[in-house]
């Protein structure tokens, strides 16, 4: 979302190391994913002063001067993080060509810009961040960070506690290395259970390829948490902002 600002002189590339790539500062200041600002790049839809932005790798200090639409950007407001109660059913991207329905359709109108840290599958469900800040969201999602994710599955199959404490160790799945899953038995009735798991790393699928690989069928995926931040008893398609005093708190204990 584009917000009016009063232009100050414009602003002119700089070398590398000397600021930041204009895809990661209009990122920052909530006008769009990395890559939609890419797209708009392409597209011609982005200034600076007069002269059109040709390359999202184009280095500059500020967005002093830089249009969107023909419309100058305001400097970066605080970073926001809400959380999301993500419905079974729906995507997380901006748009479907196939026109299925995604989590913009979903949340409520006068939100900010808002892109959502990690992805949750089409069938899976619970606790989805959202942010203002693209810097936040990768940093979020980068393994490196060790940002705990937690999830609840329904399973049907033959589990044991003992099959799940082998998940402590990591396994390899078809070439994929998938790393350390802290996993346990919540309940079993028959063939049916429900196993929770914590894992770091988020690569795609994992929680549903895992459990298929100890030959689980997994009829229910809800993600439960992400760092401190819990699913509670947020309802389905709810969506609340998080205190600004606990982002800047998490913010501080990232690496």
């Amino acid at each position: 979302m584009e917000r009016a600002a009063v232009p100050a002189r414009p602003a002119t590339p700089v070398a590398p190391g000397e600021g930041d790539r204009i895809a990661k500062l209009l990122a920052r200041a909530g006008i769009a994913s990395r890559r939609e600002i890419e797209r708009m790049i392409a597209e011609g839809r982005i200034a600076i002063g007069e002269d059109v932005v040709e390359t999202p790798a184009t280095i500059l200090k500020s967005l002093a001067g830089v249009t969107v639409d023909g419309k100058p950007v305001a400097a970066p407001e605080p970073t926001r993080l809400f959380r999301f109660h993500k419905p079974n059913g729906v995507l997380t991207t901006e748009r479907d060509p196939r026109g299925r329905a995604t989590i913009y359709d979903r949340l409520p109108r006068g939100l900010p810009r808002l892109v959502p840290v990690g992805r949750l599958d089409l069938n899976t469900e619970g606790l989805l961040l959202l942010t203002t800040d693209g810097g936040l969201k990768r940093q979020l999602e980068l393994p490196a960070t060790g940002v705990e994710r937690s999830y609840r599955a329904r399973v049907f199959g033959e589990v044991s506690q003992a099959m799940l404490e082998d998940l402590i160790e990591g396994v390899e799945i078809e070439g994929v290395r998938y790393g350390s899953i802290d996993a346990n038995l919540e309940r079993r009735t028959g063939r049916n259970a429900w196993v929770e798991m914590k894992l770091k790393e988020g690569k795609n699928r994992e929680v549903r390829r895992v459990l298929e690989y100890l030959g689980l069928q997994v009829s229910r995926l809800i993600r439960t948490s992400y760092g401190p931040f819990r699913l509670g008893d947020l309802p389905v398609g709810a969506v609340d902002e998080v205190l600004q005093h606990e982002l800047v708190a998490f913010r501080k204990t990232l690496k």
